[in-house]
């Protein structure tokens, strides 16, 4: 690779200091986080990176694997390739692989310039057969791909780690032998799994890229391009956050000091802005770990352009906004999958012959039957009522104080304290990945963050009861509209609508 003297000098200095590499060959700048992520990775076998959102990890899984590309391999006097050099870099999708991963290493050997190799889709090859970095999904079909993963320097990246399975990394782990690496990186939304136990191990070097310590955001300057900025974080400390007295605080619930004022932070911003796992009561309604999940399979559903059948029927559940309020929510689900969630601003008023008429398109739909359920306390009485007289009878009504006399959870072992307790439930078990459902969510900050800062408990009759909406407006400055629209899904329309259910019936038939 080096002849003269001067190249030669360099390529120690570089093989001494990965970062000094980083700078003068990669021409990429690292904040000291992020440095000190790339020495680890040049000294120790296994890292592992729990990150905040825009926090850079998958640009500095790049950069290490780069690293290792380049100053790990060995060559005689003669040109011969003497000690091998493998990187597989690897995520729980090939969307993530080609689309995330592999385009930062491309952007970095480009930047480089005189770099050997030469990019083929998501690979770097050079005139070396043994000498190579390439990417590809993680399945578990095809764990034998890591069994002849061999060489001299071995070097495994994995992104999303949270999402890849047990085996595949008990088969990654069988080739750390050697002069091996493995980088694992991740936004730690789920409390177990690998990449959880990897944050309490001995043996991983453990770092945690928080978005508070970026450097945009410290000097409130976009000096890196594509950092999270201090706008966003600000936003998400308004939103997300509430604040607290000295005397309360407690640095191992996650609590911090911004702009002088101390907050304690919700689940959303533990995972997103913190780079810790969410601390979830067992009182949480919906643990986020569920949301997150619902939203990957959202995600495989949009990677293979899944259509719902047309015997399928659309129920679209409306929470209406009224004086004060921002937005008109309608949640579309089909069975176990919601490809949408629609929100109308109101700037404010109450905008009722909007939303009807919004809701009557969607009720006269020839592609699939469709069933609206509006919250009818309130301000969605006038728009169903109004639906009504325009002669829509799969418009039905959602009352939240309506009794739930017959109805149950899923074991036939608990009962509720009213309608609103019963479609609650409803939600969280059509998430909770032990029932199998399927259920698919499309990513959104606000249901997410309603579902995870709801808290239910028993009342001495023994029936469950969720808690009052203006605890949980309190603690989000908001109402939970977004999730209301998606519970409003579940209403048992039987209850006042023996006819339209007969009809959903008999169409699935």
């Amino acid at each position: 690779m080096m002849t003269d003297e001067k190249s030669h000098r360099l390529m120690l200095e570089w093989r001494a200091d990965w970062n000094k590499f980083v700078r003068d060959v990669l021409k990429a700048r690292l904040d000291k986080e992020q440095q000190e992520i790339i020495t680890s990775v040049q000294f120790n076998k296994m890292t592992a990176v729990a990150s905040g959102t825009a926090r850079g990890k998958d640009f500095v899984a790049a950069c290490a694997s780069m690293c290792f590309m380049y100053l790990t391999p060995r060559f005689d006097k003669s040109g011969n390739l003497v000690k091998n050099t493998k990187i597989a870099m690897t995520a729980p999708t090939g969307r993530q692989v080609s689309n995330i991963m592999t385009p930062e290493v491309r952007r970095l050997f480009r930047n480089a310039k005189f770099l050997p190799g030469r990019l083929v889709y998501d690979d770097i090859r050079t005139d070396f057969e043994e000498w190579f970095l390439t990417g590809f999904k993680a399945s578990d079909d095809y764990t034998e791909a890591w069994s002849g993963f061999h060489a001299v320097n071995t070097m495994f990246v994995v992104t999303e780690a949270s999402g890849i399975s047990e085996k595949t990394f008990n088969a990654i782990e069988g080739n750390l032998q050697g002069n091996s690496r493995m980088l694992i990186v991740f936004n730690p939304n789920v409390t177990s799994g690998y990449a959880a136990r990897a944050m309490k191990a001995e043996r991983f070097h453990k770092f945690r890229l928080n978005s508070l310590n970026a450097e945009n955001v410290v000097t409130k300057e976009n000096r890196i391009p594509g950092q999270v900025d201090y706008d966003w974080v600000k936003d998400k400390v308004e939103t997300w956050c509430s604040p607290i007295l000295g005397s309360d605080f407690s640095e191992g619930d996650g609590d911090f000091k911004f702009e002088k004022k101390l907050y304690r932070p919700n689940d959303l911003f533990r995972v997103k802005v913190l780079g810790m796992f969410p601390k979830v009561s067992e009182d949480v309604l919906i643990p986020y770990e569920w949301i997150e999940l619902a939203n990957e399979r959202w995600q495989k559903l949009q990677d293979e352009n899944y259509v719902p059948h047309y015997s399928t029927p659309l129920r679209v559940g409306v929470d209406v906004a009224g004086m004060g309020r921002d937005n008109s929510i309608w949640c579309h689900r089909y069975d176990n999958y919601v490809p949408q969630i629609d929100a109308h601003q109101s700037a404010g008023k109450a905008d009722h012959m909007h939303v009807a008429g919004v809701t009557a398109n969607l009720l006269r739909s020839d592609t699939h039957k469709c069933y609206a359920f509006i919250d009818t306390i309130g301000e969605g009485a006038g728009v169903y009522s109004r639906l009504k007289e325009l002669g829509y009878d799969n418009a039905i009504s959602c009352k939240y104080s309506e009794g739930t006399k017959g109805l149950h959870d899923k074991t036939g072992e608990y009962s509720f304290a009213n309608m609103r307790a019963y479609l609650y439930w409803c939600v969280r078990e059509w998430l909770d990945p032990k029932n199998k459902t399927g259920a698919a969510l499309p990513p959104c900050d606000k249901l997410t963050e309603e579902a995870t800062d709801t808290h239910w408990e028993f009342q001495s009759d023994g029936s469950i009861i969720i808690e009052k909406k203006d605890a949980i407006k309190k603690r989000i400055k908001r109402s939970p509209d977004f999730f209301d629209a998606l519970a409003n899904t579940f209403y048992p329309n039987s209850y006042n609508n023996s006819d339209v259910l007969n009809d959903l019936l008999s169409d699935a038939l």
